[in-house]
């Protein structure tokens, strides 16, 4: 796929103004935003993606358009995921309900900075070494593991990182809110307020998200152009996503395995792709394993979109069992007695009492 300068510079130049204006936007009028609010930028942030990658099938042809939206959902769900962890964050550090955006709009910032390194050091070295896909697909083999293992335990509570606990050690800060500010002054003094470090506590969260993500889309495209730009529309609708469906979120009791299942899958097609490309001299001395199979683009978005459908219904069903279940009596026999009992008690209530002068009924 070869991208031209310009477009490139296209795209940096849009992502930082719709950036920039959201910045200003929400730093003139820290807020809570309201539901329509959030649904109206998300259909346009989503709209916008979809847009995008059909204009990638039309000039590009749908090799790269399937790459990108197979990318774009793959990081999005990634996303939903890390969703669970800024809530916990957010609740561990009390961020007030008008800052949180602001405070998520700054992270994102971070990560999309971030992210845009760790995407140029892997094209470089995927271009350099081939046998890097070796070392992505076992990563994500791990992670995939991990997750399966951790469950829908893994985010339970939130741990401070040693850099946020070294910053809230070692640095002047205060208790203090002072709007959405990362600095204060008190007593003639300059100190980080506690929007600082959730600010950091985010960045740093993000970039430990990256480690899977940025391999895990390398596995679905080789085209730098295409792993940033899903990123860019993955990350754009994640603020609104958080509030929208901030409450919805504990329903998905299933996501991380279906993220473990896609990152476990991609892992392997990583592995088979460097069999299939191998130079390694150890490994079937250094030529190509040609049974090793080259899964297709089609195939991997047809397991993606399966495997997130069954994902999330499977996680409503099984949430909606579990409500009937806690709105269910414990021990329905005893739920009979108590209501026999109770209707005795109105039959006896009912009767009204005898008057001391009234006569016993005879025998």
């Amino acid at each position: 796929m070869d991208v031209p300068a310009v477009v490139w510079w296209t795209t940096i130049v849009v992502t930082v103004s719709v950036l920039v204006f959201d910045v200003v936007v929400i730093g003139r009028r820290p807020h809570e935003p309201s539901t329509r609010e959030v649904s109206v930028a998300l259909t346009v942030y989503v709209g916008l993606a979809v847009a995008f990658g059909v204009g990638v099938w039309v000039l590009a042809g749908h090799r790269f358009g399937t790459e990108f939206f197979a990318g774009w959902l793959t990081e999005y769900s990634l996303s939903v995921d890390n969703l669970f962890v800024f809530l916990i964050i957010m609740a561990s550090f009390k961020v007030p309900r008008q800052y949180q955006q602001q405070a998520l709009m700054v992270g994102i910032v971070l990560a999309l900075l971030m992210r845009g390194v760790f995407i140029a050091v892997g094209a470089a070295a995927i271009n350099q070494y081939s046998w890097i896909f070796y070392l992505f697909g076992l990563f994500l083999v791990y992670t995939a593991v991990k997750l399966a293992k951790d469950g829908t335990g893994s985010e339970e509570e939130y741990h401070e990182n040693a850099l946020v606990v070294w910053a809230h050690t070692h640095l002047p800060a205060t208790n203090r809110w002072d709007s959405a500010r990362l600095t204060t002054k008190q007593g003639g003094r300059r100190l980080l307020t506690p929007m600082f470090l959730v600010v950091l506590a985010l960045g740093t969260t993000d970039l430990l998200f990256a480690l899977d993500s940025i391999p895990a889309i390398y596995g679905l495209t080789k085209e730098p152009y295409l792993v940033l730009t899903a990123n860019i529309f993955a990350l754009m609708g994640l603020r609104q996503l958080y509030f929208l469906i901030g409450g919805l979120l504990q329903r998905l009791v299933y996501l991380s395995y279906g993220l473990a299942v896609l990152l476990g899958f991609i892992g392997v097609k990583l592995v088979l792709h460097a069999m299939h490309e191998n130079e390694l001299p150890f490994v079937n001395g250094g030529r190509p394993l040609a049974w090793a199979p080259d899964i297709s683009i089609l195939v991997s978005l047809g397991v993606i979109v399966g495997v997130l459908t069954v994902t999330t219904v499977a996680s409503l069903i099984a949430s909606r069992r579990g409500a009937a279940d806690t709105a269910a009596p414990a021990d329905p026999h005893s739920a009979d007695i108590h209501s026999v009992d109770a209707k005795s008690a109105d039959a006896h209530s009912a009767v009204p009492p005898r008057s001391s002068h009234e006569k016993p009924p005879p025998p």
